[in-house]
């Protein structure tokens, strides 16, 4: 099951030539998790609202994803944006935030998603970039029911959202390294930090964490070790969405029933395959899954013992050339006195 209470009408032009291409897309975080997932051949419940105009043109588009679809349908209006990408950057020219979603229809989305959640092995609860749209305290709650009654529960959430799910516990999160900076978590993106802020997040109720760090590996506290999620190198794309199609490749495991490091390199995999392309939470499952096979988790204690035996080595062989350079000036010299 995907959580996803607030998503988004995504309007994109693009340059084809000559030709102008305007294309209307659902998206936010949730659907694109939902997407990957189905993508990666696992039923998948999305459980969301939809209000207004926006609302109205977004609900066949979502069903048209692949989802078993759970609505509400919302008195508040939907959220759509307008990016521009005919010079191959993302440009957003105009953006309408969802509105509120009224007390009654909050309950009763509230009851579709612990029903699906229930239903399901794993449920993933997705965010929203309106912060207004629903409480935090709704996330606490729902992760807590879940949890107590034997369901897995992974997110991928910042700011009050994510404080609120650690009261309740979480089997996997996902942030970046940006959150963590900007939430006051981690004082910079500097590894040491970030490795920090992975065991204080544990500590605070998230068995597994991974943060992702744009171009550099992942970091993921797992088993109590921090490991580097290395990756074939791979010309992006578009940046945007990698993150959401890792958090959606390691639902997608846990949910088939996978252990923790198997998700964590599938989901590294459609990550890496999402970056490719243009279009966000997609790739063929085909192309994950060899993919996968490249993925290594390398836990940083071994990258340290290398690095320091690297040094010992050339500190050695440092020390072995000044003593040769130091033997032969003192033949030279006895040769002279001769």
């Amino acid at each position: 099951m995907v959580f996803a209470p607030a998503p988004e009408l995504t309007i994109t032009i693009e340059q084809a030539g000559d030709d102008t291409h305007i294309h209307l897309h659902a998206g936010g975080q949730g659907i694109w998790q939902a997407r990957m997932i189905a993508t990666l051949g696992v039923p998948v419940a999305l459980c969301t609202a939809f209000g207004g105009e926006t609302g109205r043109v977004l609900e066949p588009l979502t069903a048209a994803e692949g989802v078993w679809l759970r609505t509400v349908t919302s008195g508040g209006r939907s959220a759509a944006y307008v990016h521009d990408r005919r010079d191959g950057e993302r440009v957003e020219l105009a953006r309408s935030p969802a509105e509120p979603m009224p007390r009654h229809e909050l309950d009763e989305l509230y009851g579709l998603a612990l029903t699906e959640g229930l239903r399901a092995t794993v449920s993933v609860l997705s965010g929203t970039r309106d912060p207004h749209v629903i409480e935090p305290d709704v996330y606490r709650r729902l992760a807590g029911d879940l949890r107590r009654n034997d369901g897995l529960v992974v997110a991928d959430l910042t700011g009050d959202y994510l404080d609120a799910v650690l009261e309740s516990g979480l089997d996997f999160l996902k942030v970046s390294h940006e959150e963590l900076v900007e939430s006051g978590r981690a004082p910079d993106d500097s590894q040491e930090a970030l490795v920090k802020a992975l065991r204080e997040l544990h500590e605070e109720g998230a068995q597994t964490v991974a943060v992702s760090r744009a171009e550099k590996p992942a970091l993921v506290y797992l088993d109590g070790e921090i490991h580097e999620v290395r990756l074939p190198s791979l010309e992006p794309a578009d940046h945007r969405g990698a993150g959401d199609s890792m958090t959606a490749g390691v639902a997608a495991t846990m949910a088939q029933g996978g252990d923790m490091r198997t998700a964590i390199r599938i989901g590294g995999a459609a990550g890496a395959v999402n970056v490719t392309r243009h279009g966000l939470g997609t790739g063929r499952a085909s192309v994950i899954s060899k993919l996968m096979e490249e993925v290594e988790l390398v836990p940083l204690s071994q990258q340290q013992t290398r690095k320091a035996s690297s040094a010992a080595r050339n500190d050695g062989a440092g020390r072995a050339a000044r003593k040769r350079g130091a033997g032969a000036a003192g033949k030279q010299e006895a040769g002279r006195s001769a």
